[in-house]
């Protein structure tokens, strides 16, 4: 399961990016929201990659929380777009789907490299 989750937080990061561009194309808050949301959906990715050299099973703990913590804010962002209608709902079901297995499975993996460390 932690060699498949660089990979899909990659691309997770990619869908993220094309949501952004079409939300960049337009003014107001869907711009501002976007830009909230490039942020928190591509570190998702960023911090696994970096856990993936961690020194230390402390360090990829901390970096895989810092992920796990992103991705959450992914989810607010996301579910944001779609209770506000600024993307129709059903357009982003698919990425709030993904978001949610993201956070399981970090969460998962964090625990279980936690409760093999005590």
């Amino acid at each position: 399961m932690k060699s498949d989750i660089p990979a899909r937080t990659f691309e997770f990061a990619k869908r993220v990016v094309r949501l952004c561009q079409v939300l960049d194309e337009k003014p107001g808050v869907g711009r501002t929201l976007g830009k909230q949301l490039i942020r928190s959906g591509t570190s998702v990715g960023a911090n696994v990659e970096e856990g993936q050299a961690s020194q230390s099973q402390a360090d990829f703990v901390s970096k895989y929380s810092i992920a796990c913590k992103e991705a959450r804010e992914t989810l607010y962002w996301l579910r944001l777009l779609a209770e506000t209608e600024l993307v129709a709902p059903d357009r982003l079901q698919p990425l709030l789907q993904e978001c949610h297995e993201l956070i399981a499975i970090l969460t998962t993996i964090i625990k279980k490299i936690r409760s093999k460390s005590e």
